[in-house]
């Protein structure tokens, strides 16, 4: 799991582009829970977490600049 200091850190391309591995990741993840299980169906939860913190980081930006 992502800590939100390190998310912050980040600039905006390579949030997207993390975004995106997260997206594939869940992605997997859910397909893999339905066919046959997972070892650790917790993961799903925490990549859920981490997509939404990114995406918490990306408005607070796009809010920002709007000001600005």
């Amino acid at each position: 799991m992502m800590k939100i200091s390190k998310i912050r850190e980040m600039s905006s391309p390579d949030l997207e582009k993390e975004l995106g591995e997260l997206k594939t990741e869940l992605f997997k993840l859910k397909f893999s829970l339905a066919t046959n299980g997972l070892d650790n169906p917790m993961k799903i939860k925490e990549v859920k977490k981490d997509i939404a913190k990114i995406n918490t980081v990306l408005t607070e930006r796009k809010i920002a600049d709007a000001k600005a």
